[in-house]
């Protein structure tokens, strides 16, 4: 099946749809985060703070994450995305209250780890759900699956990233009528809206249709997710290049988030005026959206790569060439050298991710599927924390360093060469 029929069959049409609603939204919602926590101008952020609000989005995934593949594998997926949506438009309520008064205390954090936390449950509902929509048979299924779930990541990335844009350009047009914190919070409720429309998306797909399995569906205490979960990890075990190639997603979304923070930080505090934090938040916007189109080009390649030198080589050759620009960003960190290390980090990096989804797609079964998401989203988020306090320990408040960059192209390379050789990682196990 090729992908044009693929993505035209009504039911995966309807589930790219009510992916890319929601992370839309995500890009919203996270403009007016990053505007009320990072970009207002009585707060100045270092690396340690700019750090702390990355901990804090993605806290949420990991704390939750041993439940998620419990509950994706016994209750209709189809019911558990259209819940969780309306859970997240109730949230965004009060947070929009909180940032209207400008609190910036628990009360805050708590709401924001809500809704960044049960986001974890509609991602992986949707990941866990899409190869139930397809036929997997033969070679050219899994070349479909690769494809498709190119097309769903990627498109998903993108639309986070015109999210972002629109909010950005939405809370230009309200400053000039409200003040800063009414206008972050006037975004949040039009995310709220939006997060209403994705739940209402949801309903388009039958109830059975993402997942589990009827013969799966049974109800479990929540006391056993927690051993739900150490059997999906010993699964993901016995299945050693699906193992592999989460830690290698991990390790490369840690070294992005790491440039991310170095960009930030550029951005705010070096290239820009630190008194003007507007100039400082569209500078970054630009660099997100070019990262952005790397993101989507690496998508593109990465079924012609696929196909070419096969999933495992794939994603060995993308993590290694997620390495080489950093190395240029270390001796020159100048705007144009900083936009394209994120382009070309974006788009082999990408290209990792979404062989590497489609690799464990097809190699777990669905009695697993929702577990072993379950222990890759902790995994990557793992990664992603620990890029963000590493870098938080080597920047300075201007975002120069070349010890960062250059660090990170050592670990990709390490990486790419031992644990991802050719004699570990293979189809044969």
């Amino acid at each position: 099946m090729s992908l044009w029929k693929a993505i035209r069959k009504t039911a995966v049409a309807r589930l790219l749809t009510l992916r890319w609603m929601g992370q839309f939204t995500d890009g919203v919602f996270q403009s007016a985060l990053a505007s009320f926590v990072l970009f207002s101008p009585e707060r100045q952020p270092d690396a340690k703070s700019a750090a702390a609000a990355f901990a804090v989005v993605l806290l949420p995934y990991s704390l939750i994450g041993p439940f998620v593949g419990t509950i994706l594998d016994r209750l209709s997926r189809q019911r558990v995305i259209f819940f969780a949506n309306l859970f997240r438009a109730l949230t965004l309520i009060f947070i929009a209250g909180l940032v209207r008064n400008g609190a910036t205390g628990i009360e805050l954090t708590i709401f924001v780890l809500l809704a960044f936390g049960v986001n974890r449950l509609i991602l992986a509902g949707l990941s866990a759900g899409l190869p139930l929509l397809l036929d997997l048979n033969g070679v050219e299924g899994r070349n479909t699956l690769v494809s498709v779930n190119a097309t769903a990541v990627t498109g998903g990335t993108v639309f986070v990233v015109i999210g972002g844009g629109v909010g950005i350009g939405l809370r230009g047009l309200l400053e000039g009528e409200l003040d800063a914190n009414q206008a972050d919070a006037s975004l949040i409720i039009f995310a709220s809206l939006c997060f209403l429309a994705a739940a209402l998306l949801s309903l388009r797909l039958r109830k059975t249709q993402l997942g589990p399995l009827p013969h799966e569906v049974r109800r479990q205490s929540a006391a056993a997710a927690y051993k739900e979960m150490v059997e999906g990890y010993r699964f993901l075990r016995k299945v050693r290049d699906c193992f592999s190639g989460i830690a290698a997603t991990a390790v490369q979304r840690g070294g992005l988030t790491a440039l991310t923070l170095m960009a930030l930080l550029l951005n705010r505090n070096t290239f820009n005026d630190p008194t003007d934090p507007d100039a400082g938040l569209a500078g970054f916007a630009f660099a997100i959206t070019v990262a952005g189109i790397g993101i989507t080009i690496g998508a593109i390649v990465a079924p012609f790569g696929v196909r070419k030198y096969g999933r495992h080589a794939w994603i060995r050759y993308s993590l290694f060439a997620s390495g080489l620009l950093p190395i240029a960003l270390a001796f020159n960190q100048g705007e144009f050298f900083l936009v394209v290390t994120g382009f070309f980090a974006g788009m082999s990096g990408q290209s990792v991710k979404v062989t590497n989804d489609a690799l464990v797609q097809s190699r777990i079964v669905d009695t697993y599927r929702g577990r072993v998401f379950a222990v890759y989203d902790v995994v990557v988020n793992g990664g992603i924390v620990s890029g963000a306090i590493v870098a938080a320990l080597i920047l300075p408040p201007s975002g120069e360093s070349a010890i960062l960059p250059m660090l990170i192209a050592l670990t990709y390379f390490v990486v790419a060469t031992l644990l991802l050789r050719k004699s570990r990682f293979n189809s044969d196990f």
